[in-house]
C-alpha cells in the first residue's frame, strides 16, 4: 500500500527521498508528495499521479535540506487529489502515514470543536492535527501521546518546524524499518527504498516510537527504551534494479532460475544430507502435530495449494488450505496438534498476520514462509524459512512463487522425514531431482519468443479459461490470475475435471482454453477435457512435456516443455504462463509493474 520514506543526514534529502520513493513504487500509488524543513520552515511539495509528476512540481524548488519525509499514496479514504495527497500539515508538523484509521471521525469532530479546521477528506490529516494538538515543545511525546489515541492500523513519519533535526516514526500492524547509515538515517515501508544507502536495518516492531537526529536515534516501546537489533541485509542495491529489462516482472520471472537454486541451497547440504530448515526444538514439536493448516492470500494461496498434495503425500498428514481473509472471520478448529503455516512475500500482508495471531491464541504451532527478514509475520511466528528470491519489485508475484513453492516442497519432503515415512536415502533421490529444477526453468525460458508471437494473436480477446488437474489446478489458478492482474482480460482457472459442472457453458470459438497438460497420472483424462473443448470449437493451448505429440492436431497451439517429475511440474509449467501474462500486459501497453488498483503489500484489510 501507501509507501514512506524519511531522510535524515549530510545529503540532499530531496533528492534521496524521491529516489527512495522510486524504490516504493511497486506498492501502487495514485498520488506522492515530499515535505522539508529548511531555514527553519516547513514546505510541502504534493501532486496527484505518479513521482514524476511530483518531480514536475518540484522544478525550480532548489530549497537544500538535510531532512525530508515523502509518501506514494493508494487512495482509502478520500479520492486521489492534490489536497488529499500526503503530507499533511498542521500548525508547522507535516506527517505521512500508512494505514487506516478507524476512529478518525470521532477524532476529526473532537478537533474541530477545539477549532481545528480540515481541507482533506483523509484520516491522516486528523492525525497531523492530533500530534499538533499534543504538541507542549517535543514532537516524541506529541507523537507517542496521539499514538495512544488512535484506533487501527499505521505506520507514521512525523517532522516538525520547531525541532529542524528531528523525525519521529511509529509503528502500529503496518511496516515500517529503519535504515542505519554513516552518520544517515533512512525510515521507509520496505527495504528497497533503503538499500542504496544502506543495508544495516532494524525493523521496528508494534508500539515502537523512534527518535531519530543526525547524531542517532533511540527506540521506545511503551514509553520504555527498547533494544532493537541492527540486522544486516545480503540483498544488493543491484537486485532491485532492472538491469537492462525493460520491466522488473521481466526481470523477476528471468531471475527464478537462481532465486530457486539459492533458495534450495539454503534448505539443504547434499554433502550432509541434512535439511537446514528449522531448529532442533520446533523439530520435535512438529512431530507431535496431527494436522496442518496452510493460510496464505492471492499468489501465496496457490503454492499453498500445490503443497497440499506435497504434505499429504510425503507427511502423510491431512492439510487444509485457506484464504486468510476467510480464515480470519470463521471458527476454525485449531489446537496446539496444529501446525499453522503462513506464507506471504512481504511478510506485511494484513489478513496473514492477522490469521497468525489468532492461531497462536488458540494454541498452535505457527510457521511462517516469507521474503523478508525481520518483517511482522517472521517475527511473530514460532519459527520461519525464508525464501531467497531476493527483492520483489513487480506486484504481480513470480519468483516469489516459485521459491515459496521450493520452500514447501522442501518442508513436505523434511515432515515425512521426521515423521518416519521417508529414509535418508529417499530423501536424497528427491532432492537429487529437485536440484534440477533450475536447470529446467531455464529451458522452459526459451520460450519467451514463441509465447511474444502467442500473445500479439490473441491479445483482443476478452475471456480465457486456464485448466489443470492434480499439481496442475493450482498452475491453472495463478496462470489466470497472472493474466487478471496485469492485462484486465477477464480470466478463470478451473479444475479440468469440473469444465463439465458450469464452465463449459461459455466455450465457443471466441474463447481460448489454457491447458496445463504434463504426462502425468492424469494426463488421460486432461486429454478427454481437450477434446470436450474442442467439440465447442473453443481455441486450445496446451502445454505439454517434450516429445509428447499426441495433442498435435487436436490443439490450435502445442509448447513443449522440458519433461520433469510430475509433481516438481508446478516450477516449470507456471514459467511460461507468466511468459504469456506478460507479453500480453506489454504488447497492450499497460503498466505492467504497477497495474491499476493493486498493491504489492497489502498491509490494511
Amino acid at each position: 500500500m501507501c509507501g514512506i520514506v524519511g531522510y535524515i543526514g549530510k545529503r540532499d534529502a530531496v533528492e534521496v527521498v524521491l529516489d527512495s520513493l522510486k524504490r516504493l513504487e511497486y506498492r501502487g500509488y495514485d498520488s506522492a508528495g515530499i515535505a522539508v524543513i529548511a531555514d527553519g520552515k516547513l514546505k510541502v511539495i504534493k501532486t496527484k499521479g505518479k513521482i514524476r509528476d511530483l518531480e514536475n512540481a518540484l522544478k525550480g524548488f532548489d530549497v537544500k535540506a538535510n531532512v525530508a519525509i515523502g509518501h506514494t499514496r493508494w487512495a482509502t479514504h478520500g479520492k486521489p487529489t492534490d489536497v488529499n495527497a500526503h503530507p499533511h500539515v498542521c500548525g508547522g508538523i507535516a506527517v505521512v502515514h500508512n494505514g487506516i484509521i478507524e476512529n478518525y471521525v470521532e477524532l476529526k469532530n473532537e478537533l474541530v470543536s477545539k477549532g481545528y479546521s480540515f481541507e482533506s477528506q483523509t484520516d491522516t490529516e486528523v492525525i497531523a492535527c492530533l500530534i499538533r494538538d499534543c504538541y507542549k515543545g517535543s514532537l516524541f511525546d506529541a507523537v507517542q501521546e496521539a499514538s495512544r489515541r488512535l484506533v487501527g492500523s499505521f505506520a507514521i513519519a512525523a517532522i516538525c518546524e520547531n525541532e529542524p533535526d528531528t523525525i519521529v516514526g511509529y509503528k502500529k500492524e503496518s511496516p515500517l524499518v529503519l535504515g542505519v547509515g554513516d552518520g544517515e538515517y533512512i525510515l521507509a515501508s520496505d527495504i528497497p527504498a533503503i538499500l542504496p544507502y544502506t543495508n544495516r536495518i532494524i525493523p521496528l516492531e508494534d508500539g515502537d516510537c523512534v527518535f531519530i537526529t543526525s547524531e542517532g536515534f533511540d527506540v521506545f516501546n511503551n514509553g520504555e527504551k527498547a533494544k532493537r537489533d541492527i540486522l544486516t541485509v545480503s540483498w544488493s542495491p543491484v537486485l532491485a534494479e532492472k538491469t537492462g529489462y525493460k520491466h522488473f516482472m521481466q526481470k523477476e520471472i528471468f531471475e527464478q532460475p537462481r532465486a530457486i537454486a539459492d533458495t534450495i541451497q539454503g534448505i539443504y547440504s547434499f554433502e550432509e544430507n541434512r535439511f537446514y530448515l528449522v531448529s532442533s526444538g520446533f523439530e520435535e514439536k512438529l512431530k507431535e502435530i496431527n494436522r496442518i493448516v496452510a493460510v496464505a492470500c492471492g499468489t501465496s494461496y496457490h503454492a499453498c495449494l500445490v503443497a497440499k498434495y506435497w504434505l499429504e503425500k510425503y507427511a502423510e498428514i491431512p492439510v487444509e488450505v485457506d484464504i486468510a481473509s476467510e480464515f480470519r472471520y470463521r471458527d476454525a478448529v485449531i489446537d496446539e496438534k496444529t501446525l499453522a503455516v503462513f506464507v506471504s512475500q512481504s511478510g506485511e500482508t494484513a489478513d496473514t498476520l492477522a490469521a497468525l495471531k489468532l492461531s497462536k491464541e488458540k494454541g498452535a504451532l505457527t510457521l511462517a514462509v516469507c521474503n523478508v527478514m525481520g518483517s511482522s509475520i517472521a517475527r511473530e511466528a514460532h519459527e520461519v524459512i525464508y525464501t531467497h528470491a531476493g527483492p520483489e519489485i513487480g506486484v504481480a508475484s513470480t519468483k516469489a512463487f516459485t521459491t515459496q513453492m521450493a520452500v514447501l516442497y522442501s518442508l513436505s519432503l523434511y515432515m515425512g522425514s521426521i515423521r518416519g515415512n521417508l529414509e535418508e536415502k529417499d530423501v536424497a533421490s528427491r532432492f537429487a531431482e529437485f536440484i534440477k529444477i533450475p536447470r529446467l526453468t531455464e529451458e522452459a525460458l526459451e520460450l519467451d519468443e514463441e509465447l511474444l508471437s502467442l500473445a500479439m494473436k490473441y491479445l483482443d480477446k476478452k475471456d480465457f479459461l486456464y485448466l489443470g488437474r492434480y499439481v496442475s489446478y493450482p498452475i491453472a489458478l495463478e496462470g489466470a490470475l497472472k493474466l487478471k492482474e496485469i492485462s484486465y482480460i477477464h480470466a478463470e482457472g478451473y479444475p479440468a475435471g469440473e469444465m463439465k459442472h458450469g464452465p463449459i457453458a461459455l466455450i465457443d470459438k471466441e474463447m481460448p482454453v489454457v491447458v496445463v497438460a504434463p504426462v502425468d497420472r492424469v494426463y488421460e483424462k486432461v486429454k478427454g477435457n481437450i477434446e470436450e473443448v474442442k467439440a465447442r470449437d473453443g481455441i486450445v493451448i496446451a502445454f505439454t512435456t517434450s516429445g509428447n505429440k499426441e495433442l498435435e492436431g487436436k490443439c490450435d497451439h502445442v509448447f513443449y516443455l522440458p519433461e520433469v517429475g510430475e509433481e516438481l511440474s508446478p516450477f516449470v509449467y507456471v514459467i511460461p504462463l507468466q511468459l504469456f501474462a506478460y507479453h500480453v500486459a506489454e504488447r497492450k501497453g499497460l503498466d505492467v509493474d504497477q497495474p491499476r488498483n493493486l498493491a504489492k503489500a497489502v498491509t490494511v484489510e
